[in-house]
């Protein structure tokens, strides 16, 4: 038990107060996600859409968060990530309270779409202010950091909305502002302060971490991130059925309740909350990352594959743990290259390109699980999305190897000993 304790100290210290403060706010706002979970759910049951009319407005959601995306990068990189977090948090929060009035189908595509294009000018703000707060070589577990703080919160979202949509899904629109707007109060009043204080590397110059950055002035013209870019597009088009066909497939397949719904999608929420800090903390800085998210990559792929060798409840869960694991390895080292491969002055645009490319998978993914399910039913899905995972898995390997050898040929020779706090 000691070794356990002292194993979870060292994964969680070197980190500064304000990456915990910011996970904090994530925290608290991912504590009130309850609408996105549930949304296909409440389409097709409370206001009686079809799975195609769920399927486009939720494809609808996934627009809005691409243009939110690029909005966020371009503004992070124009006013701050602070007025950026700030807007929106609290907008959005106000936008709940608009959506569940919202019957016709015109009027929620339009509502949804606002409401995604503001909540999702967060993501790339978000994610330059990681970077901005963390120190150079503790850049991935600053992102794991604020990977855990969402998962934990999303352990509660769900679980405690699945409690709410039993007794009225108006509940969980309340909820979800609620939080959102309480978390950008909270983010105001600490961060206000905060803007230039920022924790310096312990051995190294900041400049010298610079040097080692690749070079390209825009994401655009960056075609090795490009491809980066579509093959995290692929990744998340898969990974995203986890909140789009699966409440679904639950609900239509095993005739699952909301508080049954729920309690699988908090099951991922907390085991990534347990386990991704002791996983980035013991294998980041010791195994590649092009193998880090092929093997992501292949278990989220299976995790999907398994729901048609085996129908029992019990498998549900294997299937989220699968799913919950190849989160761990993948989704953090994404990030990180993000970070390495740009610069402070084109951060903004850099993780702005990487969440547009999780924001597109939000118009790929629900329509194209929808279509297949209704076509030709989840099993064909699930064979489809394995294949998918399998092909990507493929491109991943070669890419960011090709990435990391292009990374470490510009580093000076006397940053070798840097280089392998870098990678981790």
């Amino acid at each position: 038990m000691k070794r356990l304790l002292l194993l979870y100290r060292n994964a969680f210290g070197g980190l500064s107060r304000p990456a915990w403060m910011m996970s904090l706010v994530m925290f608290i706002n991912r504590s009130g996600a309850m609408v996105t979970p549930f949304l296909a759910v409440y389409l097709t049951e409370v206001l009686g859409y079809s799975l195609k009319e769920a399927g486009m407005i939720l494809s609808i959601y996934g627009l809005g968060s691409v243009c939110g995306s690029f909005l966020g990068g371009w503004m992070t990189d124009r006013v701050g990530h602070f007025k950026v977090q700030f807007l929106s948090l609290t907008m959005g929060g106000s936008l709940y309270f608009l959506l569940l009035n919202l019957r016709e189908f015109e009027y929620m595509a339009a509502g949804v779409f606002i409401l995604s294009l503001v909540n999702d000018t967060l993501r790339p703000a978000n994610a330059a202010s990681i970077s901005y707060y963390a120190r150079p070589e503790n850049v991935t577990r600053a992102f794991s950091l604020n990977r855990m703080a969402l998962n934990l919160g999303f352990s509660i979202g769900p679980a405690l909305g699945g409690f709410l949509a039993a007794i009225s899904y108006r509940w969980l629109f309340i909820a979800d502002g609620i939080t959102c707007i309480s978390a950008g109060i909270f983010f105001f009043f600490y961060f206000r302060n905060q803007q230039g204080h920022r924790p310096q590397p312990k051995k190294k110059k900041t400049e010298q971490n610079e040097v080692a950055i690749p070079t390209a002035q825009s994401p655009y013209r960056d075609v090795p991130f490009l491809l980066f870019t579509v093959l995290c597009c692929s990744f998340a088009a898969i990974f995203f059925q986890f909140i789009t066909t699966l409440p679904l497939y639950y609900r239509q397949e095993y005739n699952l309740s909301e508080t049954g719904i729920g309690s699988l999608l908090a099951f991922n929420g907390f085991i990534v909350f347990m386990l991704e800090m002791i996983a980035v903390y013991l294998i980041g800085d010791k195994v590649r990352k092009s193998v880090l998210i092929v093997a992501g990559m292949l278990m989220l792929g299976f995790s999907f594959i398994l729901l048609n060798l085996n129908m029992q409840v019990s498998t549900l869960y294997v299937a989220m743990f699968l799913l919950s694991l190849s989160e761990i390895l993948a989704m953090p080292f994404m990030a990180t290259i993000t970070v390495e491969r740009s610069t402070e002055n084109n951060r903004g645009a850099y993780m702005g390109l990487y969440t547009i490319s999780f924001a597109a998978a939000h118009v790929v993914a629900p329509y194209m699980g929808t279509t297949i399910a209704s076509k030709y039913g989840f099993d064909t899905l699930w064979w489809s999305v394995g294949g998918l995972a399998v092909v990507t898995a493929a491109g991943f390997y070669f890419i960011v190897q090709h990435m990391e050898r292009e990374r470490l040929s510009k580093q000076p020779v006397v940053a070798s000993g840097e280089a392998g706090v870098m990678i981790g």
